[in-house]
């Protein structure tokens, strides 16, 4: 029996409307849902990178991994992307004294992240997004993303790191309660947030349990050495999380997905960089011969 063509055109539609509404979550996602996913996700996959710390002594010791994952999930609604599972292995010897620290051997950290995007790529993925909530990666990640031109490679690794609109940076100063300058770890800024984010993790009548204060312990113009952060705060906490508030959060939170989307849109629409790294490692390849 022949169905109407009106009824055989929207049955195809629906279909079709079905396909498309798969979720955002790499492991979320079925075996059938793949190659709508890397269709609809123009093959660009989000690697998002928390870490295990204290976080004072009112913030979860997971809020580095609840921020990027938040952020991933509040910005792939609007612009689909696929969300690698949480990944909470990296850059984090500085908070090896404080209990809830989870830190791998340098070299195992490396190639653990190096050995994911291969993975990743592997699975389909041409364009992959890291997105980081720790403020101890982004000197690692930076260089991670330098090392990508140590090999011909099928796929580029793009690191998420926006820079704040004048408007935002007005209406933060307005809000804010506490210098920024102090505010480094698990203070006001952190500490808002995930009031906004998850205020059932939030213990903040305990923020004053600790000082945040930098100590200031170490003096040397012009140099840089590993123990800095000890140094100032070797209570891993600098801030003033007491003062934080959750329209501050919204504030914080808002912008970053904001941005995370337009960084989406901008990779999704890039076949700029990967035309560029072939013509690269064609050259590469031909010196010497």
């Amino acid at each position: 029996m022949k169905l109407p063509g009106l009824l055989l055109v929207l049955l195809v539609l629906t279909t079709g409307a079905i396909a498309q509404n798969i979720p955002a979550r790499w492991d979320e996602l079925t075996a059938s849902d793949w190659p709508v996913a890397l269709e609809k996700s123009s093959r660009t996959c989000i690697l998002p990178i928390g870490i295990l710390e204290k976080h004072g002594m009112q913030d979860p010791i997971g809020s580095d991994l609840i921020h990027v994952r938040e952020w991933a999930a509040r910005a792939t609604k609007n612009e689909y992307a696929v969300v690698f599972p949480d990944y909470f292995y990296g850059q984090i010897n500085e908070a090896r004294h404080q209990p809830g620290t989870f830190s791998l051997p340098n070299r195992l950290a490396w190639d653990l992240l190096d050995a994911t995007c291969e993975e990743i790529a592997r699975n389909g993925f041409n364009k992959i997004v890291i997105v980081n909530g720790h403020g101890g990666n982004p000197e690692l990640l930076r260089y991670f993303v330098q090392s990508q031109l140590d090999k011909r490679r099928n796929y580029a690794v793009y690191f998420f790191d926006p820079e704040p609109s004048p408007e935002f940076v007005a209406k933060e100063k307005k809000m804010r309660k506490s210098d920024p300058a102090g505010d480094q770890h698990g203070g006001e800024t952190e500490t808002s947030s995930l009031l906004y984010l998850r205020p059932d993790l939030v213990k903040q009548e305990r923020a004053k349990q600790e000082s945040g204060e930098n100590l200031k312990r170490l003096s040397l113009p012009g140099l840089y050495t590993g123990i800095w952060w000890y140094a100032s705060y070797p209570n891993h906490y600098a801030g003033e999380g007491e003062k934080a508030t959750k329209e501050l959060g919204k504030l914080l939170v808002d912008e970053k997905v904001n941005a995370l989307v337009k960084a989406l849109k901008v990779v999704k629409a890039d076949t700029k960089t990967l035309e560029l790294q072939k013509e690269y490692f064609d050259k590469v390849d031909k010196v010497g011969k």
